[in-house]
């Protein structure tokens, strides 16, 4: 994936990301926020039984550069005046078409030996948001969800109805067997426990002090019945507010849309004013787990702080500021 396609991608589509305000002329930053970082942007790569002994070094290695090369493609835009939905949308773009992540080009196979792809975004100045579900045809289901906050009068679209809309907005439209990957096919075969849930996403605070989170999947593998997950879904899998932050979920979605999860974290900063560190630690470690969830979260809050909590193994994840602090992680440290 070349940064030459995501500027394009992004160049093509700024008329999406300009016209809820995202270029800058929202919000402006928060009182208390100044000494903080100008910008941030957090990714994940899902969320799951990870183990160090059931990856080579060589697998941890590609993962890593990924997630590098993801961060940095948000971080790029973040850098150069871009707003925090153009930021997400390069990171998650990097994702989607690369084979490692559940999503676009990665994706999981339903019971059918299908892909169907998930994806939602939302902006934290003016809570817009889209989403789309059940899509066997978009290259890039991020842009779907894009297309879907900016130029339509809904908040989810699913199935056909989804792509039809998506190229009526001039989105790339692939047929399914773009996605099919001899892994992921290998995967609903045997029913790895290890690759039974992964979602991409990304959070992100721009130098305007705007807020924004995007999530994209394939859902669980192996699923039946048109079964949707949670990151389609605003409040469970996908949030994102000014006034206190943007979430990026991934895990068993079941659990994060009983529990609300993206949109909890978010409550909980605002009625019991917590820190986003206690809120999104309090969702993930004891609200989810005493459901029986598993999974996690990356979040950031509009003074540039970071949360990466999961009650599961592993979670590849990521996050890089102004100030050039940086982490890159899969396993539990």
């Amino acid at each position: 994936m070349s940064y030459m396609r995501i500027l394009i991608l992004i160049a093509c589509f700024s008329f999406f990301l300009s016209s809820a305000g995202c270029n800058g002329s929202g919000n402006n930053r928060q009182i208390g926020s100044a000494s903080g970082p100008e910008y941030v942007i957090a990714i994940h790569g899902g969320a799951g039984t990870l183990s160090r002994e059931r990856m080579s070094q060589e697998q941890e290695r590609e993962y890593l550069d990924k997630l590098n090369e993801a961060l940095q493609a948000g971080e790029a835009i973040l850098k150069n005046g871009g707003t925090s939905l153009q930021a997400i949308c390069a990171a998650i773009i990097i994702m989607e078409d690369s084979p490692l992540f559940n999503a676009g080009k990665g994706a999981v196979f339903t019971n059918r030996k299908q892909v169907e792809l998930d994806a939602s975004v939302m902006t934290g100045n003016t809570l817009s948001a889209g989403a789309i579900a059940g899509v066997t045809d978009i290259r890039n289901p991020i842009l779907g969800a894009i297309a879907v906050m900016e130029n339509s009068p809904h908040v989810m679209l699913a199935g056909k109805g989804a792509s039809d809309f998506a190229a009526e907005q001039g989105l790339e439209i692939v047929d399914n067997s773009y996605f099919h990957t001899r892994r992921r096919l290998d995967d609903v075969t045997r029913q790895i426990e290890q690759e039974k849930y992964g979602t991409v996403g990304a959070v992100a605070l721009d130098s305007y002090g705007n807020l924004a989170a995007g999530t994209s999947t394939g859902g669980m593998s192996n699923k039946k019945y048109g079964r949707i997950g949670d990151s389609p879904i605003i409040g469970a899998g996908n949030y994102a507010n000014n006034n206190t932050c943007a979430v990026s979920a991934t895990g068993h979605g079941e659990f994060f849309i009983r529990q609300v999860v993206a949109y909890d974290i978010s409550a909980k900063m605002e009625y019991a004013r917590l820190s986003l560190e206690e809120a999104a630690g309090k969702v993930i470690y004891e609200k989810l787990t005493d459901a029986g969830g598993t999974g996690g979260v990356v979040a950031v809050d509009r003074f540039g702080n970071v949360s990466m909590p999961f009650n599961t193994s592993g979670m590849y994840r990521g996050y890089i500021k102004s100030t050039g602090e940086k982490k890159i992680a899969i396993f539990r440290e």
